[in-house]
């Protein structure tokens, strides 16, 4: 019998205590139960508890749905980014120095790289020598032009004057004063002051033609010269790299005595204070997001202790996989479907990022408010 009760097990020893505490409760109204009624009515009990425990936690959190959770939407798939500025020359050259280095913080308009600029320098005297001549040129051919204009004077007087002589002779010629050889020289006078006339209007008109509405500074051929000047200076002053604005150096990729390309990538600067988040949320939290709608954000740099404030800024025109360098092939018929993410793009308030600065690329995490 000893045995027995030893190797009775932890259940039946359970319902033994509490029918024992409930025997000597009511020992004289309640008849004594059997041990499998005893385990019978424990079990129930634990069936019932457990399942009101259940039914109370189904109950909190549906309600903690409706009343908060049913007004947000959340996603710990989002990361900081920024407009970063690729700084590249717009010149061929050599990097003379280099007075900036990787994690510096620069201002706008602040010199980045400098590229040797004496080849620039001599295209600059060049063009500057070539400016001044095409001047004196077009100086030259308005001088022509007012001597063609007195040639054309000269040559109206020879016409007049042979016309003249000619018809004196004309008129004598009936008398048998002239003879017949002076008519004819007299005849040929007229006709060759008319053609020199012409050949002197036609000069005329060609010296005329390059200087015809305009004054020396806007002839074209100053002009043409003079946009060649400014070519070269621009080129001077591009030999100077500067910040396009305020940031962080990032991707250092320059060093002193390398020879550059125009377009060449040399480093990066990203604008630190300018930085927004793009949070990738599921397709099915998207219904109710809006533009303009508050969003709620933590760093994993700072913590759940430090809380950034924003906007919805705008949703993306497409998910991930749709600009993806291969693009998923739906109509394949080995296509599996999966849930897509959209970024949506949240804009922070500057003045949180003064305080606690963000990174590029750092881990955040979403919640907008859906209710308003």
């Amino acid at each position: 019998m000893e045995q027995a009760q030893i190797l009775k097990s932890p259940l039946d020893l359970a319902g033994d205590l509490a029918d024992a505490r409930l025997d000597g409760r009511n020992r004289s109204r309640t008849p004594t139960r059997s041990p499998a009624e005893r385990r019978r009515l424990l079990r129930t009990r634990l069936f019932v508890g457990l399942g009101l425990l259940v039914l109370a936690a189904a109950i909190a959190w549906g309600s903690w749905w409706y009343v908060v959770a049913s007004h947000y939407a959340s996603t710990d798939d989002a990361y900081v980014d920024a407009s970063t500025a690729l700084i590249t020359p717009q010149i061929d050259g050599t990097i003379a120095a280099v007075p900036v280095y990787d994690t510096q913080r620069v201002r706008r308009g602040q010199p980045l790289v400098i590229i040797d600029p004496l080849d620039a320098k001599l295209a600059v005297a060049q063009d500057e020598a070539n400016y001044a001549q095409a001047v004196r040129l077009v100086q030259q051919s308005f001088a022509n032009v007012d001597a063609a204009a007195a040639q054309v004077a000269a040559r109206k007087a020879d016409v007049e004057k042979a016309r003249v002589d000619y018809g004196r002779r004309t008129a004598l010629a009936s008398t048998g004063a002239v003879s017949g050889d002076e008519l004819t020289t007299a005849r040929n006078a007229v006709e060759t002051a008319q053609a020199e006339l012409l050949a002197a209007q036609s000069q005329f008109a060609a010296l005329q033609a390059l200087v015809r509405g305009s004054d020396v500074d806007h002839n074209p051929q100053v002009l043409s010269a003079k946009a060649s000047l400014d070519k070269a200076r621009l080129d001077l002053d591009r030999t100077i790299i500067r910040a396009p604005l305020d940031g962080v150096i990032v991707q250092d990729n320059v060093q002193t005595g390398q020879r550059v390309k125009v377009g060449a990538t040399l480093m990066s600067v990203v604008p630190l204070d300018r930085v927004y988040v793009n949070a990738n949320f599921k397709e099915g939290q998207l219904d109710q997001v809006r533009v303009g709608q508050p969003v709620t954000l933590t760093s994993d740099l700072y913590g759940s202790s430090v809380v950034f404030h924003g906007r919805v800024a705008g949703l993306g025109g497409g998910t991930g996989s749709a600009f993806a360098v291969i693009p998923a092939q739906n109509a394949t018929g080995n296509w599996i479907k999966v849930v897509q993410r959209l970024p949506v793009r949240v804009a922070l308030d500057p003045k949180e990022l003064a305080e606690h600065p963000l990174r590029v690329g750092l881990s955040m995490t979403a919640k907008i408010d859906i209710s308003g």
